[in-house]
């Protein structure tokens, strides 16, 4: 998730558990830890190749493996040297390990995908029901950081901060809900196609849980389509066909940049060949024929495909211009 939503739950769940004295210094401290995991961005940056930046990203610095032992040994830290946590620190060591927790937590409901167990290596986990930026859950939680700030240690500043939290939890809970309602829909319009069993994901489009995107593989490529909870209740789902070089891409699956890339994005990546180079795009973030992530991975030599640096083209798409045309396609069922 972007970075206020984090610095906002983080706070939210600090000050929730402290005593009231200590509201607002557990609001700055949760706020300060949640951006922790971020900061992996920083070393990240030195590294010239942008497969590995993607894909160590949400890696080390998002690990419960990780963060546990660091939270329990900063409570250690932080109960021998500052007397808030002192004077109350089985509170302190719950307000440190949820802000930190909750940061990775909530980043899994997004598609990018999280690295929960690392150094352990199942494929990141993307349980996929929010977009990266949805205001309709971060809004509740900013509501009761600023009314906890400004409240300071008075009983309605607890009040604001839990409502904050119900309110957030209830909407990730709607998102769960709403993504079960499309892959049901999905499921049956892909079993009259005869895809009953195709490796598929769903995504809500930006900023919103309405309308949500299904993509599905094929042995030439994959089928997309999209499904507005609004407009398109009661209808079948319609999908569009794509074509994907598979047998390039089968043919380079040893190239350790495309193993890579199939194991961090579950295998949902579209393959062309530009010039005798192999490009491989992310399709789970992005439609047809624009994708946030598209890497040059390979060369053919010789009729074999030889590992390159990699190099990521430029997504030249505005998201602004795109938000009209995604509220018209919330309330109004697809054109054919």
């Amino acid at each position: 998730m972007d970075s206020l939503t984090q610095i906002v739950l983080g706070a939210s769940v600090a000050a929730v558990v402290v005593r009231a004295a200590h509201r607002r210094r557990a609001l700055a401290v949760g706020a300060a830890l949640a951006t922790l995991p971020d900061l992996d961005v920083l070393p990240l940056a030195l590294i010239d190749d942008p497969v590995a930046v993607m894909t160590w990203h949400r890696s080390f610095s998002h690990s419960l493996l990780v963060l546990i032992p660091f939270g329990w040994l900063l409570w250690r830290l932080l109960r021998t040297r500052w007397t808030p946590v002192r004077r109350a620190p089985r509170a302190w060591l719950w307000a440190i390990q949820l802000a930190l927790v909750t940061h990775p937590l909530l980043d899994a409901f997004t598609v990018y995908g999280t690295q929960l167990l690392w150094p352990l290596m199942p494929p990141p986990t993307m349980w996929s029901s929010v977009f990266i930026i949805d205001p309709a859950y971060t809004l509740w939680l900013l509501l009761g950081v600023v009314a906890a700030a400004f409240l300071g240690a008075r009983r309605a500043a607890q009040r604001f901060v839990v409502a904050g939290l119900v309110l957030s939890t209830a909407y990730l809970g709607w998102s769960l809900i709403a993504k079960w309602q499309i892959e049901r829909v999905a499921d049956a319009s892909l079993a009259a196609l005869g895809l009953q069993d195709a490796p598929r994901f769903s995504v809500p489009s930006p900023l919103n849980t309405l309308l949500w995107r299904v993509v599905a593989m094929t042995p030439d490529g994959f089928v997309e389509g999209e499904y507005s909870l609004v407009a398109d209740n009661g209808r079948p789902m319609r999908f569009r066909r794509y074509l994907s070089d598979t047998a390039a891409l089968a043919a380079a699956s040893k190239v350790p940049t495309v193993e890579r890339l199939r194991w961090f994005n579950h295998g949902f990546m579209k393959a062309t060949v530009d010039d005798d180079r192999l490009v491989l795009s992310d399709l789970r973030m992005g439609e047809e024929p624009d994708y946030s992530f598209t890497f040059v991975v390979a060369e053919r030599r010789d009729g074999a495909w030889q590992a390159i640096p990699p190099e990521q083209r430029v997504w030249t798409v505005r998201a602004g211009d795109r938000l009209p045309l995604l509220w018209q396609r919330i309330w109004n069922p697809a054109v054919d």
